[in-house]
């Protein structure tokens, strides 16, 4: 994993140089994982050109777009709201009382991810289905807004399918809450509403062991991550191209 400065996010990194379960490392300039991209600078933008990426899979919902900057982006970019069209109000507050419910933040990642990936497994699909379509030759770009949630689910899957181990898939995802540090540091504090700020405050944390289980979950349930890309949609072939993509040569 490459960490990777562009002016205007704070959470961007390549996926490549992981160790597989049979020694060798992922492809660098395959897939790159993000926060929101809609923040970068003019410099940023350049950055982001220069790494080679040729498509853009958005997985913010449609109301979050709709608060972007107009900007004319000449690179292949797809939407696929992993979450639907909108967050159902009474979802959104039974995730909160699970939550609420538990000690270790951990356990509420492993119930909420895994909720995601069943719930809008199609979705899902749709969002893999566009990493594998794209172009062999350039580097595909996920995002979201913070690239922890959704980012995190879709990178995790995507480094098991490679070869990756569980640890390892860990650490990348804890990685993000150090990136994200200067800004949740302001953000958080400024929230007025006791309950909420607590909230928020927890949601920043993201343990290493969430991600894992959530995979080992993954498996658990259908036998391997291949499997699972296959129930939301997939076909063979662009199963294969998935893992060719970060799978060392």
């Amino acid at each position: 994993m490459t960490a990777l400065n562009w002016e205007g996010c704070l959470n961007v990194r390549d996926l490549g140089g992981l160790a597989t379960e049979d020694g060798r490392r992922t492809r660098h300039g395959a897939v790159v994982r993000a926060d929101n991209i809609r923040k970068l600078t003019d410099a940023g933008w350049r950055s982001l050109a220069e790494h080679g990426v040729r498509r853009i899979v958005d997985l913010r919902l449609p109301q979050e777009l709709a608060t972007d900057e107009p900007r004319d982006v000449d690179i292949d970019v797809v939407h696929v709201s992993v979450l639907g069209e909108a967050l159902d109000e009474e979802y959104i507050a039974e995730l909160d009382a699970q939550l609420a419910s538990v000690d270790d933040v951990a356990d509420h990642y492993v119930y909420s991810y895994v909720d995601w990936l069943e719930r809008y497994r199609e979705q899902f699909g749709r969002a893999f289905a566009a990493v594998a379509d794209a172009d062999a030759d350039g580097t595909v770009l996920v995002h979201c807004m913070g690239g922890k949630d959704r980012t995190g689910i879709v990178a995790a899957l995507l480094l098991r399918l490679a070869g990756v181990p569980h640890a390892t898939i860990g650490e990348d995802y804890a990685v993000t809450a150090v990136n994200l540090e200067p800004s949740t540091s302001r953000w958080i504090p400024a929230i007025e509403d006791e309950v909420e700020r607590a909230k928020w405050a927890r949601l920043a944390a993201t343990p290493a062991a969430a991600m894992e289980r959530v995979v080992l979950e993954i498996e658990t349930r259908y036998g391997d991550v291949a499997a699972y890309l296959r129930a939301a949609g997939l076909h063979d072939a662009q199963i294969d191209r998935l893992r060719n993509r970060l799978a060392p040569a």
